[in-house]
């Protein structure tokens, strides 16, 4: 019989290669956008304190959650900080719209341009862990915050809306039918995964009809819908349009879409025109 600690060693060295394995893929892709913010990285704003490709926006350790995102790295503002859609009083817009929240105030986290990208809550190594956020000590090639459209800022009102019901709303809940309050979109596919009902627009199109082909099976490139139970907000727990829903911050697409907008690809996903 081996030694129990020789044991040990080989089951965590086969830990240790499996999440690797697993790992490589997203990781690879993500070290060729301008999401890779550390040595090396291919885009305009590089950060030479770290080669770390995840610490920019997430931590194992000591992450804030005062928003339903993945172990968040930065340190997120009050809802109330931002300016929504709702106030433009556009009459295209029939769904009600929430306080910023969700995925999407993660991503302001560092797209309203208020701290630098490299203030984070959890630094790379040993003792770098504060509450309030700091940043990392280090050099920028470039700026530190975004730049262009990418600096959205707290006024969203020249923004696509998000926390926006889907479809204005409306979907029975008990049923799952329509329906929607707004026949001009396309209606959600939704399914139960790990005991969470998701909800998602089929993006799926056939490449010689150009006819829409929705298979009814969630996958990244398809528009990401995110469920909210909003006191403020009538219609009870509705699916929702957030950042990530036309968005993936980990792919190497133009603008990080989730499809190629040829022909309008990503805005007539959901919107039936």
């Amino acid at each position: 019989m081996k030694p129990y600690h020789l044991y040990l060693k080989k089951l965590g060295f086969a830990v240790l290669t499996v999440s690797a394995f697993a790992w490589t893929g997203v990781s690879a892709e993500i070290e060729l956008t301008p999401h890779n913010l550390g040595i090396g990285g291919p885009g305009p704003n590089t950060f030479d304190g770290t080669a770390e490709l995840c610490v920019f926006c997430h931590t194992p350790h000591g992450g804030d959650t005062s928003a339903d995102v993945p172990l968040w790295n930065r340190v997120l503002a009050a809802p109330g900080t931002y300016t929504t859609y709702s106030t433009a009083s556009s009459s295209s817009v029939d769904g009600e719209v929430a306080p910023v929240g969700s995925v999407s105030i993660a991503c302001l986290s560092c797209h309203d341009g208020s701290q630098a990208m490299n203030v984070v809550i959890n630094q790379p190594g040993s003792d770098g862990y504060n509450v309030a956020g700091a940043p990392m000590t280090g050099i920028w090639s470039g700026n530190d915050r975004p730049q262009g459209v990418a600096d959205i800022g707290v006024d969203l009102t020249n923004d696509h809306p998000i926390g926006i019901q889907y479809g204005g709303g409306g979907i029975d809940l008990t049923n799952l039918v329509g329906p929607m309050n707004d026949p001009d979109f396309n209606d959600p596919a939704n399914d139960i995964i790990n005991g969470t009902r998701v909800w998602w627009v089929d993006s799926e199109v056939d490449p010689v009809t150009g006819v829409r082909t929705p298979d009814n099976a969630r996958q990244k490139t398809d528009m990401q819908l995110y469920s909210r139970n909003e006191a403020s907000v009538p219609g009870g727990l509705q699916p929702f349009v957030e950042c990530g829903s036309c968005h993936d911050p980990h792919v190497n697409t133009q603008t990080f879409l989730r499809v190629q907008n040829d022909g309008s690809a990503v805005c007539l996903a959901c919107h039936n025109k």
